[in-house]
């Protein structure tokens, strides 16, 4: 499946680099961004009425370089930053939740390629792929251990000659269906201990998915999340080089964590512009007096300002940190990672219940221009994306440890 989809962008890049002037570094994301978005936006209602993965917007992505914009400079790609990747879930987030949400998780597993892979033949093969449009899923939790990542019962069993098996038992893989390759976390071998762990590129030609659950919920339906039993059988070289734990701490957990709060603005901020559509209309209805949503309107702003300043900081601040491991696997760090998923995840529904409200029944409506009932689900995902309850238990014992960082 990778060598069509390094094919198909060796041949966009080709045509864009003939065809394209260059684009400001501060824009050269917009406009693709922009495209992207539209047709995210097209299929969004029915994408969560069917509970489909947003095809159309993952073609978009993957034709306007999206899915590849995190590649390094230095492996032929554009090296987004993380404020960049930031900004870009929040447009997808207005527009289709569900599309935001799998660029973000798409890019959570992506990073870590170059950042912890090393020199495997099946590493480096992914980065290319990755580079080329390639999507990647992930598989982390397990039945019977929650949905704690730190731990796996599956084990990685090897054979003289490299080859490697593995099985998963994974309550949750998020469009599996679509992507190029699923990132899969199991023990180093059958006597490692539970969180010692490693990290597996598995690619559809070597792995066998049976699902086991479907995915019939309230809100993000079209991340369609549903269970599998993956069987896995490929090589040691597919196999990351950094163990799990530094993995997630270096990577995984601070850039999703950062760009799932990126979508949760997204939507908070579309649910604010149908609030705004509201009033105006209130306005126009009413030439010379102040409507009575105004002012809850201000207040709405206010609060989703203070959101979209929170994320941007995570952003900024991991940026500033990406190569310093000191800091990334601190208690400190994983403490303000932490705050920004719980924090953002609460407030998101804060934002879109009032939004709601100053759009009043329209605003309530399951569907129409102004209904946010799309937005107000997908947003009750938001503090169950793994448990914020979780978090806060994990919280407690760093907690002791170190204080915030301001």
């Amino acid at each position: 499946m990778i060598a069509p989809v390094l094919e198909r962008r060796e041949q966009q890049t080709t045509e864009a680099t003939e065809t394209t002037p260059p684009t400001p570094a501060k824009d050269r994301f917009a406009a693709r961004t922009a495209l992207v978005a539209d047709i995210a936006a097209h299929f969004a209602d029915e994408v969560d009425r069917d509970a489909r993965p947003p095809r159309e917007a993952i073609a978009a992505m993957r034709e306007h370089g999206l899915l590849a914009a995190a590649v390094p400079s230095s492996l032929g790609g554009e090296g987004a930053t993380l404020a960049e990747l930031s900004v870009i879930a929040t447009e997808l987030g207005r527009a289709c939740a569900a599309t935001a949400m799998v660029f973000a998780m798409h890019h959570g597993q992506a990073m870590a390629l170059w950042r912890h892979g090393g020199t495997g033949r099946g590493v480096t093969a992914m980065v290319e792929a990755v580079r080329a449009g390639a999507l990647v899923a992930s598989s982390t939790t397990e039945r019977g251990i929650g949905g704690d990542a730190r731990r796996s019962t599956c084990a990685i069993e090897a054979d003289a000659a490299g080859r490697i098996r593995l099985r998963k038992d994974a309550p949750v893989i998020s469009y599996a269906t679509e992507a190029d390759a699923v990132f899969v976390t199991a023990r180093r071998d059958p006597d490692a201990a539970a969180s010692d762990q490693r990290l597996v590129v598995c690619l559809p030609s070597e792995t066998t998915l049976t699902q086991t659950s479907t995915w019939d919920t309230l809100g993000l339906r079209g991340t369609c999340s549903n269970g599998w039993t993956l069987d896995a059988e490929t090589h040691q070289d597919s196999v990351f080089r950094d163990d799990y734990a530094a993995i997630s701490a270096r990577t995984v957990l601070p850039v999703s964590h950062v760009l799932w709060a990126s979508v949760w603005l997204g939507i908070a901020a579309d649910a604010a512009d149908r609030a705004r559509c509201a009033v105006r209309r209130q306005a126009r209805a009413a030439v010379g007096q102040t409507p009575p949503g105004a002012l809850r309107l201000a207040e709405l702003l206010v609060d989703l300002q203070a959101l979209a300043d929170t994320v941007r900081h995570a952003a900024d601040r991991f940026d500033a940190v990406a190569d310093d491991h000191e800091v990334l696997e601190s208690s400190a760090y994983a403490l303000a990672a932490n705050a920004l998923k719980i924090g953002s995840s609460e407030r998101v529904t804060d934002l879109v219940t009032k939004a709601m409200r100053i759009v009043g029944i329209a605003g309530f409506a399951a569907t129409g221009p102004l209904s946010v009932a799309r937005h107000l689900r997908d947003a009750h995902g938001a503090a169950v994306m793994v448990s914020n309850d979780r978090l806060l238990q994990n919280d407690a014992g760093l907690a002791l440890m170190t204080g915030a960082i301001l």
